[in-house]
């Protein structure tokens, strides 16, 4: 006797073979029998005649650490068929909360059921609240740095360095999965290679991963890919490259170099991968393209230097000098923090700076004072070759790098990115119209990729004995909705949704059902 039946899909298993047709049994949390069960008994048939049958999809780059707190049926990742999202990247996670450190703003204005500090804490309240998809939590490398040595942008002493290791293996031994960095922003900028190769060697210790965003991705890219395969090689890690990209025109042509620095690396057996999101715009705080002095200190230290008419002109003369008239075009202006600025979101800085009667350098700090640097951004720049030809690397798998949203309630108020919504049935839509690998790499590439490298046991594929972790989708309209200029826009096509056996999606409507686990 089956709690739920799959019948008469076009299963693909994950593993990158082609779909076949056939029934799946389901009893509790597990695919028990997969063949022609249909004289088998069941609570509940899903007739699936017309549809792709998938093992469910991964996230294998998320940013949901809070947001699950507040919202955790994740519409916008769960209509995408995301069962599975790995948070914690670049460096940031919600937890440990110690010392110093605070959460990235867009989660800093939120409110969230409970309190937390350490990992075991917000393990326990994510638990509690029950999120629709499971949970896989990394570490971030500046959540221990700023814990330990505040946000000065210098080498940590020695003994700092050991509170950061002690505080990684306490939140490793309450469930986190290995190590994330963010080596753009600051402090971790300032780390060396040997600060993260020391923390890598404890989350290698325990079998953890190693997922970083790299130093540069632009004219840089090269050393920085260079960098983290030692780091790999250093600590013996599995190891993760952030959303994999070359950033900036004139870097498009690093792409051979890229490509060929990272293949050498696997042939010479160093387990590294990555991951990308089929955009060709990229996502982060508009200050990012401050210099490092002028974020030194934190947010409050780089407010009050804004503030400051010596500092203000110095950082201003800085960006002039360092991007070209162009570059402000590739700039678009996405969540806002001061209601004044609303107006502004989805707008092109330069024509927000028209608007407002300045140069664009100068509305970009207007931005950053007014929204006290909680101003999000688009930054244009990246080549659509260059993406497909990375999402066509056998070791790269999808990922939204962004948090979850809703269309309604307190995640609908902000203006994301449309990756937040839109990367997997974008990507999934892009293999059935043939304009990258073929529909069964691309579900490898979603499913059983991910949940190999991250070492998700029993995930990631439809077997006997996995999971029940499945996607049924309607392979003739499923695509992304979001765009740029509205992108609370849930995706279409996603008809059922199985996470851990239970029907989180049925008929393209979320059940209300919610069975996640932080694995």
């Amino acid at each position: 006797m089956f709690s739920i039946k799959i019948t008469n899909g076009l299963v693909y298993d994950g593993s990158g073979k082609t779909g076949t047709f056939g029934d799946i049994g389901i009893a509790d949390d597990k695919i028990v029998d997969i063949g022609d069960l249909s004289s088998a008994e069941t609570e509940i048939t899903i007739d699936a005649q017309g549809h792709m049958v998938c093992p469910g999809f991964i996230d294998a780059h998320s940013h949901s650490d809070a947001y699950l707190l507040i919202e955790p049926s994740a519409h916008s990742k769960i209509y995408q068929g995301i069962t599975t999202e790995i948070v914690g990247n670049c460096g940031a996670s919600a937890a440990p909360l110690v010392g110093e450190y605070h959460m990235p703003s867009d989660w800093l204005d939120k409110k969230y059921p409970g309190t937390w500090s350490s990992v075991a804490e917000y393990r326990k309240l994510l638990e509690n609240i029950r999120p629709a998809p499971n949970v896989v939590l990394l570490i971030g490398h500046n959540t221990l740095r700023v814990a330990a040595a505040g946000y000065e942008n210098r080498p940590v002493t020695e003994s700092e360095l050991s509170v950061m290791i002690r505080l990684f293996e306490q939140s490793l031994d309450e469930g986190g999965r290995g190590l994330s960095t963010g080596l753009i922003y600051t402090p971790a900028s300032s780390a060396s290679r040997e600060e993260i190769v020391a923390l890598a060697l404890v989350a290698a210790s325990r079998n953890g991963i190693y997922a970083s965003h790299m130093r540069s991705e632009g004219s840089r890219l090269i050393e920085a890919i260079e960098e983290t395969i030692a780091i790999a090689q250093e600590a013996e890690i599995r190891t993760e490259i952030s959303h994999l990209k070359t950033a900036g025109k004139k870097n498009w042509g690093l792409i051979d170099n890229a490509l060929e620095t990272i293949a050498r690396a696997r042939d010479a057996g160093v387990e590294i991968a990555a991951d990308r999101y089929p955009y060709t715009a990229s996502s982060t705080d508009l200050d990012m393209i401050f210099p490092v002095w002028a974020e030194e200190g934190g947010r409050k230290s780089a407010l009050e230097r804004l503030k400051n008419d010596a500092n203000r002109a110095r950082l201003r003369s800085e960006l002039l000098q360092s991007h070209t008239d162009d570059y402000w075009d590739s700039i678009t202006i996405g969540s806002t923090h001061n209601p004044a600025n609303r107006r502004f979101q989805g707008c092109v800085l330069t024509n927000a700076a028209k608007q407002l009667g300045m140069h664009p350098v100068d509305a970009a700090l207007y931005f950053a004072e007014t929204d006290e640097l909680c101003t999000g951004a688009f930054f244009g720049g990246m080549s659509e070759s260059n993406m497909l030809r990375i999402l066509a690397q056998e070791y790269v798998m999808l990922g939204t790098d962004a948090s979850l949203r809703a269309p309604t309630g307190p995640l609908s108020e902000d203006y994301p990115h449309p990756r937040a919504y839109g990367s997997f049935p974008k990507f999934l839509r892009m293999a059935l119209d043939g304009k990258t690998v073929a529909v069964e790499e691309a579900i490898r590439k979603m499913t059983s990729l991910p949940a190999s490298h991250f070492r998700l046991t029993n995930r990631g594929r439809i077997e006997k004995g996995c999971f029940a972790d499945i996607v049924v989708l309607n392979q003739d309209i499923v695509s992304d909705r979001a765009s740029y200029a509205a992108p609370h826009q849930l995706a279409v096509g996603i008809e059922h949704v199985l996470i851990n056996g239970t029907l989180t999606v049925a008929n393209g409507v979320l059940t209300g059902s919610r069975a996640g686990r932080m694995l």
